[in-house]
């Protein structure tokens, strides 16, 4: 059955004009000024915003690290992303199997049976040789039109310059991305290694150990490579003031190099992992300081960044003691695991249900970021640079229907009550909101209205990637 939004603001963007939509099926059909169709239902939008569904380029579910696994598998991250406003992921794939192709599909089984919203995959690439080489050409007949590297975790995920610069080309070569998460592994390694010697165990030295330079002189040495293999690059979780202005300088000189930052680099810094629960803000990279969310919020809003994404993956911060979560018990070990030792705190944050209600009040509604801005940031961006546009990330005739539906004027004290990830703390506990998804459809279907869930385990897609767009 037709189904009609009505009298909303449409935000897209580049416009905001006033519109009703026509949803057949799964596909917006028409956006028209007073649409009347025979038989349609009706959704009155009145007062609110319409808004194509968020994108979070950069997620974690269901990942092992250090002995346990990111707290959101598929469909709990996936319900928690929806309701925040976010109807597209895309995730990592480990390269833990003996093939790419096989990592694929062990990624596939974990997520394809639970799956609650759209979502892509990701290859990181953590060991190249002959084979590996040969295999990143294939990727894209998988779906997948982008890898990720690493200048840090020795031993472990990272590759050397020069194995980079060969993954460059190839994907150059084969009309894929590269992303690179940039920090100094060899730095990190030897104040590690200091920090322990010398009986610094407490969560600030995660920050203290992983300096900032080192992920400003790898943002420019990434774009170096990218620049003499001739090839796009994508910079990750961007976190320091120094990257942004690498990034300014690379874009500035005509190099196709693009960067994502996420929310808890714009609103915390190192001081938070000073407090006695600062395993709760343990991340990689680390947060920073004032000075440096400062920075970021300019490179946000002066276009020098393209994305904001979450770099979701959280864990508990007591795992030992269960959550209710859809009416079960269940308890994860998570930061716990290092109260002893930094080095053993499971690195990584919630943040998918968080990012769009967030960036609204304390972006849009500060005057930091105009409602168009935030749209490009959270939704038209990442899919047009990852190969999803106008599939998602947008609103007009054939894209998918996925639509939020945004209140401007609910006011909200969110926390973990609200944010529906599965874990047992919120960032942003006791924030006050003003601003939030009312309603949110996937691909015509309404999946989240008000505080009701009514998506379900499986209907998210796989969605197979083309060639994205460098912005």
């Amino acid at each position: 059955m037709p189904l009609i939004i009505k009298s909303g603001t449409i935000i897209t963007a580049s416009d905001t004009f006033q519109a009703d939509i026509l949803i057949e099926g799964e596909q917006i059909y028409s956006i028209a000024k007073s649409l009347e169709v025979d038989g349609a239902d009706i959704i009155d939008a009145a007062g609110k915003l319409v808004m194509p569904g968020g994108v979070d380029p950069h997620t974690h579910f269901g990942l092992p690290m250090f002995g346990t696994i990111s707290s959101d598998d598929h469909y709990t991250g996936h319900k928690a992303a929806a309701f925040g406003g976010t109807t597209t992921v895309l995730d990592f794939v480990p390269m833990d199997e003996e093939s790419l192709e096989a990592s694929i599909h062990v990624w596939h089984e974990k997520a394809d049976p639970i799956a609650a919203i759209d979502f892509g995959f990701h290859m990181n690439i953590t060991h190249f040789d002959r084979q590996v080489a040969e295999e990143i050409p294939q990727l894209s007949k998988l779906g997948i039109s982008s890898v990720k590297v690493f200048s840090a975790y020795n031993n472990r995920l990272r590759l050397q310059d020069g194995e980079i610069f060969r993954v460059l080309r190839l994907t150059k070569q084969h009309d894929l991305l590269t992303m690179l998460h940039a920090e100094d592994g060899d730095v990190i390694d030897i104040l590690v290694a200091d920090a322990l010697a010398n009986g610094h165990t407490t969560p600030e030295w995660h920050a203290r150990t992983r300096p900032a330079w080192g992920a400003v002189e790898a943002v420019l040495r990434g774009a170096a490579l990218a620049a003499q293999a001739e090839a796009p690059l994508y910079i990750v979780h961007m976190n320091v003031a120094g990257e942004v202005d690498q990034l300014r300088y690379a874009r500035e000189h005509g190099l196709h190099v693009m960067g994502e930052t996420c929310p808890q680099y714009l609103f915390f810094s190192m001081d938070k992992l000073k407090r006695e629960d600062g395993a709760k803000w343990v991340c990689s990279p680390p947060l920073r300081t004032p000075e440096d969310n400062k920075r970021l919020w300019q490179g946000v809003a002066d276009g020098t960044l393209q994305t904001i994404g979450t770099d979701h993956c959280p864990f508990f911060y007591n795992g030992t003691i269960p959550i209710i979560y859809e009416g079960n018990p269940i308890a994860i070990p998570g930061k716990e695991l290092g109260k002893d030792d930094f080095t053993k705190i499971p690195n990584g944050l919630p943040g998918v249900g968080d990012r769009l209600p967030i960036l609204w009040t304390y972006g849009v509604r500060s005057g930091r970021l105009s409602p168009n801005q935030f749209v490009a940031l959270t939704s038209t961006n990442p899919a047009k640079i990852f190969g999803l546009y106008p599939r998602k990330g947008a609103l007009m005739p054939g894209s998918d229907a996925d639509i939020v539906i945004w209140d401007p004027d609910r006011r909200i004290r969110y926390g973990v009550a609200h944010s529906h990830h599965r874990t047992d703390y919120n960032l942003y506990e006791n924030w006050e909101l003003v601003g939030f998804p009312d309603k949110v459809f996937l691909r015509g279907a309404m999946i989240v209205d008000g505080d009701h869930w009514h998506g379900k385990a499986g209907m998210g897609r796989y969605l197979h990637r083309n060639p994205g767009t460098i912005l």
